[in-house]
């Protein structure tokens, strides 16, 4: 069995224009972009800002100093698109989340993602990594940059909390 590419190897390929390499960085930060999207901007909104945040991961890979570091760089811009999507959106009349005649058993999902929202940004991300986009602790803290320890803590302590906004037990979730 092969082992994995590096995201310094791939990054360093991908600078030179090797488009597979940027496919597989895609495929493995994918996940990590759209729940860091998911815990800021209105879910509609954020398969297009994906595509967004990788058009400007492309653009601007040149830029980036530590080819290892990529995780932690592309979930700044991440985080950074959503914070400019939301500026600019202020304006616009916005789509209700939730429609006449829609399925009940999605609305539950809603209610459980708006919970997760009102919680500070640091266990909302973290959570909706976790819940949402089925990323476990260490993979959480290798693609974001951040400690396992820092992920640990943000993960115990938003579900402590999503429990009480929630209304449920240890024993519920």
């Amino acid at each position: 069995m092969a082992e994995p590419t590096s995201d310094a190897s791939l990054v360093a390929a991908a600078r030179t224009g090797d488009r597979a390499a940027f496919g597989q960085l895609y495929e493995r930060y994918g996940r990590m972009v759209h729940g860091i999207l998911l815990a800021r901007v209105p879910r509609y909104d954020v398969a297009d800002l994906v595509q967004d945040v990788f058009v400007l991961a492309l653009r601007q890979l040149g830029t980036l100093r530590d080819e290892g570091a990529f995780g932690g760089w592309l979930a700044t811009i991440a985080r950074n698109r959503a914070a400019d999507h939301l500026r600019r959106s202020v304006d616009e009349t916005s789509i209700p989340e939730e429609l006449p005649g829609e399925d009940p058993t999605r609305n539950e999902g809603r209610w459980v993602l708006r919970a997760i929202r009102s919680l500070p940004e640091a266990y909302r991300e973290t959570l909706i990594l976790r819940l949402v986009e089925g990323m476990t602790g260490p993979e959480i803290a290798a693609r974001t940059g951040l400690t396992p320890g820092s992920v640990r803590v943000n993960l115990h302590r938003g579900m402590k909390q999503l429990r009480e906004k929630l209304g449920w037990s240890a024993n519920d979730a």
